[in-house]
């Protein structure tokens, strides 16, 4: 087991050691959905700004030209050149040459080429470029990414979190998801956010998502074994990142403590009591529910003392306090140790969404 471990923990070099090019298809960076129709506009104006550049060059050397007509190059003569030269069309046997047929294929001929060569060959273009894309956004978000969240697992749990993280106010780019399953990522990457495929027991896929400059882990794994040693892998990689693991039997919970874990929740216990509440005093599960869920009613978070409320007590404050963290420990209200509230301390307290 310790030398499977090892192995395990070893391989930091496989993906993180490969060229951003490489990472396309196991690391995913949301693109800002945009219309056809804008992306068609903004073709269109590269097109004619192309070609304005081109016609202007050749006026500067409109010397260096000859016109079969009468010698001499107009700005009209060198925008009529630059846009049979920039579409590929050669004349031959039929030329235009009065001035009103060149402005006739400028302003009606040319713009039906572009038109039609952005239908037939757009698509095209976008797939053989959409590599080159994701690779200087993946480059460019390994450089910048920090203080981020990770979740690993995309399951009921995961999402849940991730849910509750965006009714926080979190912002869908500080969050990386991964999982082995490309159908929860693609679910993940329609909400904005950043996926990464493959198994969070690596290590390599954990430096992958900038583990070692996140602010938080989440470990929402489906089994408890799986979660230990993904809890192992994250602590080693991030020592200073807040972790937090589910599982499901409360007997692991030692085990995810020795493993690096900040906090331990266990899922089957928490449902079996909210289930053991409900048939006695559904309204408390109801409750219950509505400080757990951010986006409506009320919720419990977390805000530095003011000042002036520096010295009162925790229970008569305006706002109804539930515990206080002092020294990265957390008292409840009513305890000896926080009858009087410090600069430093913390306050869980119950806020109405919105305020």
């Amino acid at each position: 087991m310790a030398g499977r471990l090892r192995a395990r923990l070893s391989d930091s070099g496989a993906l993180t050691d490969k060229p951003d090019f490489a990472l396309v298809g196991v690391l995913r960076v949301p693109e800002l959905e945009s219309s056809p129709w804008r992306a068609i506009y903004k073709r269109v104006l590269m097109a004619l700004g192309i070609l304005f550049l081109a016609a202007f060059v050749v006026y500067l050397d409109r010397d260096g030209y000859s016109d079969n007509q009468n010698g001499e190059l107009s700005f009209l003569d060198a925008f009529y050149y630059a846009t049979v030269s920039l579409s590929t069309t050669g004349y031959g046997d039929i030329a235009p040459m009065s001035p009103s047929a060149r402005l006739v294929n400028i302003l009606v001929i040319t713009p039906l080429r572009v038109l039609f060569l952005i239908l037939l060959v757009g698509t095209t273009l976008s797939v053989l470029t959409e590599r080159s894309r994701q690779a200087f956004k993946i480059q460019r978000w390994r450089r910048s990414v920090r203080n981020h969240t990770v979740v690993i697992g995309f399951g009921t749990k995961g999402r849940t979190a991730v849910d509750a993280m965006l009714g926080d106010g979190v912002s869908a780019s500080d969050i990386v998801v991964v999982d082995t399953d490309q159908t929860v990522l693609d679910a993940a990457s329609a909400l904005g956010l950043v996926t990464v495929h493959g198994s969070a027991t690596k290590s390599d896929v954990l430096r992958l998502t900038g583990a070692q400059h996140a602010a938080a882990i989440i470990v929402a794994t489906n089994r408890d074994d799986t979660a230990v040693l993904v809890t192992l892998t994250a602590r080693e990689i991030a020592p200073k990142a807040k972790i937090v693991a589910a599982i499901r039997e409360a007997e692991n919970t030692h085990l995810l403590r020795q493993s690096g874990a900040d906090s331990v929740v266990v899922s089957s216990e928490t449902a079996g009591r909210l289930l053991g509440i409900a048939t006695s005093t559904p309204s408390v599960v109801e409750m219950i529910e509505d400080l757990l869920t951010p986006e409506a009613g009320f919720a419990i978070a977390e805000r530095e003392v003011e000042r002036d409320e520096v010295g009162g007590s925790p229970r008569h404050l305006t706002d109804i306090v539930l515990g206080v963290v002092r020294g990265g420990k957390l008292f409840r209200v009513g305890t000896p140790e926080v009858d009087a509230v410090e600069a430093s301390d913390r306050l869980l307290y119950i806020r109405r969404v919105g305020d």
